[in-house]
């Protein structure tokens, strides 16, 4: 698969540097995102009635969403069919993805033509590969954080490739492929900081996180629950993790929840925070795809069976083992095990 590089050189950006990157890549992202409310520009097929993102739902009766999908399948079914009969430029495959999220989807500032790339991207890149025969054949959709399940329900795009973690809640709205990178939850705060993690330390404090995300949940329920302290200033959540990094820079919070793959990635972008304490909990990343999409549901299992064999790990060595390691043991999905029949 041919998929451009980033120079072995790159390095992360900080300081001032930072500020005025994040900025404008925030305000590049706003200008490209599309309406959440968008009843679908009939690309996809798939246009449905708008819906919001909902929170990590306590449902009883879900367990395990990371093993609620279908079988791999190479066959083509309606959805893919469709995909293939689009005619000229519309002929790719259509994705939403992040443009602002450090070595996952970003805009390297520092290349001419600052095209997509990331461990996102990668895999977005072999599914076209595999559905279209051309890796470039997509449509890449900047979507915020918020707008992941909604965008697919719209049938603004065909699939969604950005760090989507798998939950019970969005699986009852979308459908999921098997696993692709396992995660956890964690504090990014200033280094000079006393915040030590996500316990007592987190006091007056006020946290940062985006809509729509596990993070701005699990903060709600635990306040409410206790698990943390009741003074814990849960700052209103902002459309996209990025957003998170800026208040944390600008001093308008003093911590962010996020993923611990993403908050690893913001604080090589900037050396004045790091990640504190461990991750808190254990957690999956995604293809989510239209509920009723069974077929490219199928065909993406079959796909991530190969890339797990042939393409993640060099994925990961690229992209992700400078801010997460060079082991990459404790970010590899686990084995795929296919519950749903129907």
């Amino acid at each position: 698969m041919h998929v451009r590089r980033v120079r072995a050189g790159l390095k992360g950006w900080g300081g001032v540097g930072a500020m005025a990157v994040v900025c404008a890549l925030a305000l590049a992202f706003v200008l490209l995102l599309p309406q959440a409310r968008s009843s679908g520009d009939g690309s996809t097929g798939t246009a449905g009635p708008g819906a919001a993102t909902g929170t990590h739902a306590a449902d009883s009766t879900c367990k395990a969403p990371e093993k609620q999908t279908l079988a791999p399948s190479s066959a083509d079914g309606p959805t893919i069919t469709a995909i293939k009969n689009r005619t000229g430029e519309k002929r790719k495959l259509i994705v939403g993805v992040d443009q602002n999220s450090y070595r996952w989807g970003y805009r390297d500032p520092n290349r001419a033509d600052a095209e997509l790339e990331g461990f996102d991207i990668d895999l977005v890149h072999r599914i076209a590969q595999d559905i279209l025969g051309d890796p470039n054949a997509v449509q890449f959709k900047a979507i915020p954080t918020n707008q992941r399940i909604p965008a697919i329900q719209d049938g603004r795009v065909d699939m969604v490739v950005r760090t989507t973690t798998i939950t019970c809640d969005r699986a009852s709205k979308v459908a999921f492929s098997a696993p692709y990178f396992r995660t956890g939850q964690t504090v990014l705060a200033p280094k000079s900081s006393t915040i030590k993690g996500y316990d007592d330390t987190l006091a007056n404090k006020k946290v940062c996180s985006a809509a729509g995300s596990i993070a701005y949940a699990k903060l709600k329920k635990d306040k409410e629950t206790g698990t943390i302290p009741s003074s814990v200033d849960i700052l209103p959540p902002v459309p996209n993790q990025l957003d998170c990094l800026v208040r944390l820079q600008l001093g308008e919070a003093d911590a962010v929840v996020n993923d611990g793959a993403l908050a690893a990635s913001q604080a090589a972008q900037d050396p004045t925070v790091a990640l504190k304490g461990k991750a808190f909990t254990t957690e999956y990343y995604g293809v989510a795809m239209k509920k009723d999409a069974d077929d490219l549901v199928r065909r993406v299992n079959q796909i991530l069976v190969e890339y797990r064999a042939n393409g993640w790990q060099a994925s990961y060595d690229t992209w992700l083992s400078a801010t997460l390691g060079r082991d990459a043991t404790a970010s590899k999905p686990p084995v795929p095990q296919y519950l749903r029949t129907s």
